[in-house]
């Protein structure tokens, strides 16, 4: 597969993936099929039919009132919107509208099959292989976020439930478990903003693997910053980036405040197992359940990365500031400290100010 030349790759068109696209073209980028021979150019892929990014694929419920921490994306504000709109509609149109208001051109759909090493050369190209041809690059930025990786946890007898099991990632609304129990498995937002939902109409039961540890003051833009910084220490390290409510403990919201106000915040240790009708907890107590809702978060989607071989033992990507340190050609965005929206657009313009501040690579 011939390999078309292009200086940067942006893999992924949310929030990450545009940021960075932004100022790669405030910094003198050119889309690759507006470019003159002269010119530093950049592509942006994405998987998606549609822009978006993952906000296109949210449960229709999740409202702008209710969406955790939106962040605008650099150089053009969120427009107003009615708290009530589903946010699945309003952002995916945001976005559309960023991306054509500053020209990014964005190829879609493309899956990315793999990045390898054009040559053993530590300053050469990366070749960038998709479904839809192939690029040899001097930098890739990769933006392509978690939504794709689901993380469901196993537990002994899981294959013998006889009810449903899904992943928030699938969920819908409230109505499907309508006067069914449910047992919500998760400590994250979503799993208590889904448990305040769905407790609504149904019987729910809340279970965790620790007990939640509530912090009095808002999840404000300074605690997410806080946050950030927490995780930073463990991706220099190889390690997995893990979850931001590890580092900052469970945040009182809106619709915590709700659930526990009608008396279903009630927590649970998490079950020892699962069986046909329910789950078998650690003091031997059965609980009866037609549905298990796995509100257990998301990995990175970064297997088109293994040609490179930067996973290390411990199952992360040693990373400083955004970008690889086996291999700094490479940019991780959304990864880690930068999953957040505010730690994304940060990420994108730190990734492109490094670029350029890498004039031998870029001369090459």
């Amino acid at each position: 597969m011939e390999a078309a030349p292009v200086d940067v790759v942006v893999i992924g068109a949310g929030q990450a993936g545009l940021s960075a696209a932004y100022h790669l073209q405030r910094r003198g980028f050119v889309p690759l099929e507006r470019a003159d021979a002269t010119d530093q150019t950049f592509l942006v892929v994405d998987a998606n039919p549609e822009p978006g990014g993952a906000w296109q694929h949210r449960w229709p419920s999740l409202r702008m009132a209710t969406v955790n921490g939106i962040h605008e994306l650099p150089g053009f504000a969120v427009p107003p919107a009615d708290p009530t709109a589903a946010s699945r509609d309003i952002l995916p149109a945001y976005f559309a509208e960023y991306e054509d208001r500053f020209a990014l051109d964005v190829l879609r759909p493309v899956q990315v099959k793999a990045v390898r090493r054009a040559d053993d050369d530590p300053s050469g190209r990366l070749v960038v292989e998709t479904d839809r041809g192939a690029w040899a690059t001097r930098f890739v930025i990769n933006a392509t976020g978690t939504w794709t990786r689901p993380f469901w946890p196993r537990y002994p007898g899981q294959e013998r439930f006889r009810g449903r099991q899904l992943h928030v990632g699938d969920y819908v609304s409230a109505e499907e478990f309508r006067g069914k129990r449910v047992v919500i498995v998760g400590a994250g937002v979503s799993a208590v903003q889904l448990l305040d939902e769905i407790s609504h109409v149904a019987d729910t039961f809340w279970v965790t693997r620790r007990e939640p540890e509530w912090a009095e003051e808002d999840f404000d833009i300074p605690a997410r910053v806080a946050a950030i910084a927490g995780v930073e220490d463990r991706v220099r390290r190889g390690l997995p980036p893990g979850s931001v409510i590890s580092v900052t403990g469970m945040h009182w919201t809106p619709w915590a405040r709700a659930a526990e106000a009608r008396g279903v915040l009630v927590r649970h240790p998490m079950f020892a197992s699962i069986e046909e009708d329910g789950v078998r907890m650690p003091d031997g107590a059965f609980e009866r359940a037609d549905v298990i809702l796995w509100a257990t978060g998301f990995r990175p989607a970064l297997d088109h990365l293994a040609p490179l071989r930067l996973r290390t033992p411990e199952g992360g990507f040693r990373v400083e500031n955004g970008r690889s340190i086996d291999e700094p050609r490479l940019f991780l965005i959304g990864y880690g400290p930068s999953q957040s929206t505010v730690g994304a657009n940060r990420a994108g313009r730190d990734a492109v100010r490094a670029i350029v501040a890498d004039p031998v690579a870029l001369a090459a």
